[in-house]
C-alpha cells in the first residue's frame, strides 16, 4: 500500500504544509502537484494513491492562504501577488530536485494557470530541463460561457487590488457546479478548510494571469517538452473551449495531448465514483509513457 508523509517546508518567509504519497518501492517518476482556488491537497480523492500504486510519487503543498498552511483566520486567502505565488511554486519544485527519476508538474484549475505561467516565465527558464512534462487538469485559462465577469467588474477589481491589496472578498464557487457527485458536493459544503476567501490582490493577480493566457500574451519557455491537458465539456468553473484553443496554439511543443471528458464537470478527480479511476489512469498512463525503457519496465513490474 502507498504511504503518506506529511510535514512543512520553509519557502521564503512562509512555512507551507506538504504531503507526499509514496509508492511501496522506489519511485519511477515524481509528480509535483499545484492545487486550485479554495482548495487543499487532501481533496483529490484516489488520484494520488492510484498514481503511487503505479510507482509515481506525488509531492504537493497547500499554497499560502489555503488549507493547512493557514494557521490563523487572518491568513485565509492571503496569497500575495503573482510574483510571490509563482516563486512559491518554483521553490517547491526546486525542493524536490535533484531527482533520480523524471519529474512532472501538474496543476488543477487555478493551479493549472499557475503552472502555465511558471512555464512561460523567462525568469524560470533554468527549471525547464528538470521537468519532463506538464499535466493540466481543467486549467484556468478562461471563464466558461455564461460565467464571465463584466469588463467593468474586472476593471474595478484590478484597481481595488492595487489600492487595497489585502482587503478580503468572498468569492464562492457553487459546489454543485464543480462535480456531479452529490457526496462530493456535500463534502465541499462541510469542509472546514474551505473558506471561499481571496484578497483583492490575489484575485486580481489570478484575473491577470488568466487574461494573459487567454489573450495569447504568454509564450512557453523553449525547454517545455511535453504537455497533457484534460478538460470536461460541462465545466462551469473554467473554460473547456479556452483550454482547447490554448493547447492548439502551442505549435512549438511537438509532444502534446488534449483529452476531452464528455459531460464531466470541473473537478475531474472528483467526478462520479466510477469515473475517478478513469481520470487517474489517464494521467498515470501519460506519465509512464514518457519514461525511459528501464523506468517503464520497473513501472510495469510494479503493477504485476
Amino acid at each position: 500500500m502507498p504511504t503518506e508523509v506529511e510535514g512543512y517546508v520553509r519557502i521564503g518567509d512562509q512555512s507551507l504544509y506538504t504531503n507526499t504519497w509514496k509508492p511501496d518501492g522506489p519511485p519511477v517518476a515524481k509528480l509535483v502537484f499545484i492545487h486550485g482556488f479554495n482548495d487543499h491537497i487532501h481533496r483529490y480523492y484516489e488520484l494520488f494513491p492510484t498514481l503511487a500504486s503505479r510507482g509515481i510519487e506525488t509531492a504537493a503543498f497547500d499554497q499560502r492562504g489555503w488549507g493547512r498552511t493557514v494557521k490563523d483566520p487572518s491568513q485565509q486567502g492571503l496569497t500575495g501577488p503573482t510574483s510571490l505565488v509563482i516563486s512559491d511554486v518554483a521553490d517547491f519544485i526546486r525542493s524536490q530536485l535533484p531527482s533520480p527519476v523524471p519529474v512532472f508538474v501538474m496543476g488543477h484549475s487555478m493551479g493549472g494557470g499557475e503552472a502555465i505561467t511558471l512555464a512561460s516565465d523567462p525568469a524560470y527558464e533554468d527549471l525547464m530541463p528538470s521537468i519532463r512534462g506538464w499535466v493540466l487538469e481543467s486549467p484556468f485559462i478562461g471563464f466558461p460561457k455564461g460565467f464571465e465577469p463584466s469588463s467593468i467588474t474586472v476593471f474595478f477589481g484590478r484597481l481595488a487590488g492595487k489600492l487595497l491589496p489585502h482587503m478580503k472578498r468572498l468569492s464562492p464557487l457553487p459546489p454543485e457546479n464543480l462535480t456531479r457527485d452529490p457526496a462530493v458536493v456535500k463534502s465541499l459544503q462541510e469542509d472546514p478548510l474551505l473558506h471561499d476567501t481571496g484578497t483583492l490582490e490575489g484575485l486580481s493577480g489570478m484575473l491577470d494571469r488568466t487574461a494573459n493566457l487567454s489573450g495569447g500574451k504568454t509564450t512557453l519557455n523553449k525547454g517545455v517538452k511535453s504537455i497533457w491537458l484534460g478538460h470536461g465539456t460541462k465545466d462551469m468553473g473554467t473554460s473547456y473551449e479556452a483550454s482547447k484553443k490554448w493547447i492548439e496554439a502551442q505549435t512549438q511543443v511537438q509532444d502534446k495531448e488534449f483529452k476531452t471528458y464528455e459531460g464531466w464537470y470541473h473537478q475531474l478527480h472528483a467526478d462520479l465514483p466510477d469515473n475517478r479511476g478513469v481520470f487517474a489512469k489517464d494521467v498515470g498512463d501519460w506519465i509512464l509513457a514518457r519514461l525511459g525503457n528501464e523506468e517503464a519496465r520497473q513501472a510495469s513490474d510494479s503493477k504485476l
